[in-house]
């Protein structure tokens, strides 16, 4: 009999402040989220890899604030008026990827209204190259919040609440036996077990060490 085919399901992750892990790595950038509105600037910059969860903080802060989203890539000086229009408060994801000019009107237009912005970005804005010298200045004179790799303790955390988030029941040796095998980044937590998750559903099978072990084997020979 063939495996069964999984179907594409959703799952909600756990969003919320208090499932939040928080570690010497993570807790400045939480201690700015849970001090909002009480923030000095009107924008807080949220600086970390990929995976570092920027991406829940931003959910965690807009569910507080009420706030809109837009990828930074999206972002358009014709676009900056409907934004402004659900609200003076929002979270530009991934910022470094967008248009100079619409950002810098977006800036200014949400801090004249005493409104707040969260951006997130891999790289603080010194780096981000930019050329316009008024949109440089305003983003130097903000507070940057980082995010960093996960240490030994908080990527057992971090792996220990993806399997819960997609309620799946492991043993601690197969924690174990991920976190000296995997990169250690929150990317990559993320996707091994998305990818356990799919592999144990289509197979029907327990997620073990030794399951995990041929899941792994599989992806790095496919032809095995």
């Amino acid at each position: 009999m063939g495996r069964q085919l999984p179907l594409d399901l959703q799952y909600r992750p756990a969003l919320e402040r208090e499932v939040f892990l928080v570690a010497p790595g993570n807790a400045t950038a939480i201690g700015w989220i849970d001090r909002w509105p009480d923030w000095p600037s009107p924008a807080l910059i949220l600086q970390g890899p990929r995976g570092s969860g920027k991406t829940h903080l931003a959910s965690v802060w807009r569910a507080r604030s009420g706030g809109w989203e837009v990828a930074g890539a999206e972002l358009t000086t014709a676009g900056v008026p409907q934004l402004l229009e659900r609200g003076i408060v929002g979270v530009v994801e991934a910022a470094d990827a967008a248009p100079e000019e619409p950002l810098l009107h977006l800036f200014n237009a949400v801090a004249e209204r005493g409104g707040q912005l969260l951006l997130t970005a891999i790289d603080a804005p010194a780096h981000w190259n930019t050329a316009l010298p008024d949109l440089r200045s305003r983003l130097k004179a903000q507070p940057v919040a980082s995010l960093a790799m996960p240490d030994d303790g908080l990527f057992r955390a971090v792996l220990t609440k993806l399997f819960a988030d997609r309620r799946l029941q492991v043993a601690p040796d197969v924690i174990d036996f991920l976190i000296i095998r995997l990169e250690r980044s929150f990317e990559a937590a993320g996707s091994i077990v998305a990818r356990l998750d799919r592999a144990a559903f289509a197979q029907k099978r327990r997620i073990t060490v030794p399951f995990v072990r041929r899941v792994l084997q599989d992806e790095a020979d496919p032809s095995a």
